[in-house]
Formats: C-alpha cells, sequence, structure tokens
C-alpha cells in the first residue's frame, strides 16, 4: 500500500493528491471558493492530482480521479483531511451493512 506523502506548505501539510505550485500535466484545477466550508490555518489546494490508494477492505489497486475529489471536496463539502480508502464495491457494501467497521 502506498504511503500518503505530504508536503509542508507555510508549516503546514497536504496530502499528496492536494498540491499548491504549478500544476502538473492532467491536474483539475481548484475553486478555492467552493471551499470556503474548510476551516483549516493550511494551504487549500490550487489543484488536484490522481491519487492511487490500495483498497483497506480488499486490497484492491484503485484510483482517486482528480475529478472526484474535486467534486468530493467542492460540491458535496467533504472534509479537507479526507481521502479515499476503500473501492466502490466495498464502500457499498458498507452502506447497505449499515457498519462502520470493515466487513469481509
Amino acid at each position: 500500500m502506498p504511503k500518503r506523502s505530504r508536503k509542508l506548505i507555510n508549516g503546514e501539510v497536504l496530502p499528496s493528491h492536494m498540491q499548491v505550485g504549478k500544476a502538473p500535466r492532467g491536474a483539475v484545477p481548484a475553486d478555492r471558493r467552493q471551499l470556503d466550508h474548510i476551516n483549516t490555518y493550511g494551504d487549500l489546494p490550487e489543484y488536484y492530482v490522481d491519487y492511487p490508494f490500495t483498497c483497506v477492505d480488499c486490497g484492491k489497486e484503485e484510483v482517486w480521479k482528480a475529478e472526484q475529489q474535486k467534486w468530493y471536496y467542492e460540491e458535496a463539502k467533504g472534509h479537507i483531511d479526507a481521502f479515499a480508502k476503500r473501492c466502490r464495491p466495498c464502500r457499498k457494501r458498507r452502506k447497505e451493512n449499515g457498519s462502520r467497521k470493515a466487513s469481509h
């Protein structure tokens, strides 16, 4: 499972899938006006990049796409420290079971 590398930005850390500075090719720009629900002293991302992860329940390799992150943080108003850790089938299974614990 890849580690969540973090960059130090103005004394605060950002997850590796949310960055500031020059955007790499394929990055999705962040609309900081849509991030005003986030109460943080740290920097907000300028863009999102695809974030590979391994599902904590089934071990499947997945990618949390930059477009999905933009929707989650800006439209669904998700918490800025949240990140993907389960694949869609495992999230669906947990939701159907009404469980906050891993289901196998």
